[in-house]
Parts: C-alpha cells; structure tokens; sequence
C-alpha cells in the first residue's frame, strides 16, 4: 500500500456503495486501484499522464474520475460516509459556512464551448448504480463563467464554496466563478447539506446552528435563515448598524448575536486547510467546473474517512 492509498478499513466503508457491472457490458476495472490512482492525482497535483504505474491506464483513472464527477457518484459516496458518521453521533451540527479563492493555472482554461456528454441524451448515468436519482448534465461550455473560472483580485480564480460541521468536515460544496460574492450561494450551499439517514426517511438538511461571518450579513441571508428556523450567529456590518440606528424606532431591533458561538466559527477555516492539503485542491487544474467540484467532493471524502 503506498502512501495516501485507501486502508482496508477504509475500503471496506466504500465497497458497498460503490457501482457494479451489470452484466449488459464490459467489468469495471479494479474500484480501489482507481480510486488510489484518483486520491494520488488530488493529493499531489500530478498531471494524469504522469500517474504511476501501479494504478493502471492513466486515461482509465481520468475517465472514472470525470464520469463519478458528472453523475454523482463522487457526492453520493460522501453522503454515505457523512450517514455512516450521523448514525453514529458523530456529526456536530453546528454548521460554520465560509469562502475560499482557489488560483486556476493557466491549463484550467481552453474548455470547448460545449462539454462532451457521458452518454446519450440529456442525463449521465453510471452502469449499475443504486437506483437513486439521476441528474441532468452538469452545466457548462459556457466559456469562463460558466466552468466556475472567473477574474478577482487573485487573476484567474474559481471560489469554493462550502460549509463545515463542528469537527472542521466539509458537509456541503459549490464551484463559482472567483469574483462571485460569498452572499449569494449561502442558501445552494445550506440547501446542498443531505445526510441521508437509515432506513425510510428523509435525509437531514437542517443544521442546529449557522455561524457565518460579515460577507453573509444581509437581509436574504437572515430571511432564508429565519424562514427554516435556523438559529445563527452572524455579525451586523457596521455601516447597517448606523443606518438602523439613523432610523430611530423605525429601525427595528438589532439582530441577535451570539460571541460565544462565534467564537467556534474557525471550524470551517480549519475545514478549507483540510482541504487545500490536496493540492489539486489548493491549485484548480480541472478545464471543466464538474470535474473540479468532483475533485474536491474526493478530497472532502478522504477527510471524513480519515478523522
């Protein structure tokens, strides 16, 4: 086993999700060589024609990595292990959302206008796969902005958006453009949390608590928040306290505040240094935004399988 490779225990948690042959077409070659050879390309940055030997065809690797990440299956395996981690109590439920800008090297650009699809029609399906719902094509082909790249004060950047449990895990992830603001994917990432739990029954999505800091301080963000029920911990900007208080009475009361809940906002801080460890991670390589959000959802899923 190198370095990085899947334990046995490890693999054993994902074996039973993963996709079987369904006898109509050509075996999968060996899952936990794949994925050793996908978690390797994630945690050092290599280039797929340069993976070693040991995990088979590079272009085998690339195609199971692109395929997992357009049909879901990346997204699915991390919801059974976070399921796995409820069920056991090990989830804390005070959830920390936040932003980090990712530096796109100059190979993440040059996508072709329309994104090759996986399949024939308008869904990617994987052979064998657990019956759950099948999404659309992943969006794209819309030149920069529509693969999640974008110009900010970094140059050429995508922005990760995510939130984190209280033991600094990502439970939620989305891919935009660098310069788009932290305000307006609050409510995709918050609507992306889906635990499902055992047996029948919907999947949890609602958090005990939300910290979030001064880029989330604005009315659509308290509004969504209230509207579920959701107690927050999120500071008031310094120019709304002024124009509440210009107001007088007609300013209404200050939002509630809660320091010490706060205080614990550093989880998902912590969580981004996680996940930047992956240094396919840190630097985006991937030409199309699907790809790169698998490849991040794989670097969130070895986090929770390894803590």
């Amino acid at each position: 086993m190198g370095r990085g490779d899947l334990t046995d225990a490890e693999w054993e948690r994902l074996r039973p999700f993963l996709p079987v042959s369904n006898r109509r077409c050509g075996r999968w070659r060996d899952h936990r060589q794949v994925i050793d050879g996908i978690l390797h390309r994630v945690r050092t940055g290599v280039q797929w024609r340069d993976l070693p030997e040991r995990f088979g065809p590079w272009k085998t690797v690339y195609e199971r990595h692109r395929l997992w990440s357009a049909d879901g299956t990346w997204e699915r395996l991390l919801q059974r292990v976070q399921a796995e981690a409820d069920a056991a109590g090990e989830i804390d439920w005070d959830v920390s959302v936040d932003s980090t800008v990712v530096r796109a090297h100059q190979h993440a650009a040059g996508a072709r206008t329309r994104p090759p699809s996986a399949s024939k029609g308008d869904t990617v399906r994987t052979p064998g796969r657990d019956g759950l719902a099948e999404p659309p094509r992943p969006p794209g082909g819309g030149g920069e902005g529509g693969e999640g790249l974008g110009r900010s004060r970094g140059g050429f950047t995508t922005k990760l958006h995510l939130s984190a449990d209280g033991r600094c895990r990502p439970l939620s992830l989305v891919v935009t453009a660098g310069q788009r603001a932290d305000c307006t994917q609050f409510e995709p990432v918050l609507e992306k949390i889906r635990v499902p739990r055992p047996g029948p029954g919907r999947p949890r999505k609602k958090p005990d608590s939300v910290a979030a800091d001064k880029a989330y301080s604005n009315s659509p963000c308290r509004t969504y928040l209230r509207r579920r029920g959701i107690r927050h911990s999120i500071p008031e900007k310094t120019d709304s306290q002024a124009a509440r208080r210009r107001k007088g009475a007609r300013g209404g009361r200050p939002p509630g505040f809660d320091e010490e809940r706060y205080r614990k906002r550093n989880t998902v801080e912590r969580a981004i240094n996680r996940l930047k460890h992956a240094r396919a991670v840190a630097t985006r390589y991937d030409k199309r935004g699907y790809v790169f959000l698998g490849t991040a959802t794989a670097a969130a899923l070895a986090i929770w399988l390894r803590t």
